[in-house]
């Protein structure tokens, strides 16, 4: 893993918080993207050399409203940026780790992602991303 590469925060309304966080960084955000696949909307923030996600349910099955439906709105993930996702998935795989999508799948912002379940993970639930070479 080379650094975080962001970290996601579930809302409950992306556009709300769109302005909240503008006044909490004093900029707006780079980019809002929809990943149909996971039933969300997202919006990035740079803070320095850090991203931010923001994420908003679509879909009300989605893995963010069941979320934030159990836990309220706040931190959902830390993301980790790494430069061979397959490679990582087997090693983490070895380690004992839990990986969810043993498979990576396209994610926001041009990024293949893979994710680790929280209970391996002391609660926490990481995603591995590394970005797609074009």
């Amino acid at each position: 893993m080379n650094k975080i590469e962001h970290i996601g925060i579930a809302v409950k309304s992306l556009k709300e918080s769109n302005r909240l966080f503008a006044k909490l960084f004093g900029k707006t955000e780079y980019k809002i993207e929809a990943v149909e696949t996971e039933g969300v909307n997202t919006s990035f923030f740079r803070v320095g050399n850090n991203k931010i996600e923001l994420l908003e349910a679509t879909e009300e099955d989605s893995p963010i409203a069941k979320f934030i439906e159990k836990k309220g709105e706040g931190i959902h993930h830390i993301a980790f940026d790494v430069d061979d996702i397959e490679t990582e998935i087997k090693r983490l795989q070895s380690e004992g780790f839990t990986v969810l999508n043993k498979t990576p799948k396209k994610g926001a912002d041009n990024k293949l992602v893979a994710f680790l379940h929280p209970k391996s993970t002391n609660g926490v639930l990481i995603e591995l991303c590394q970005e797609i070479s074009e």
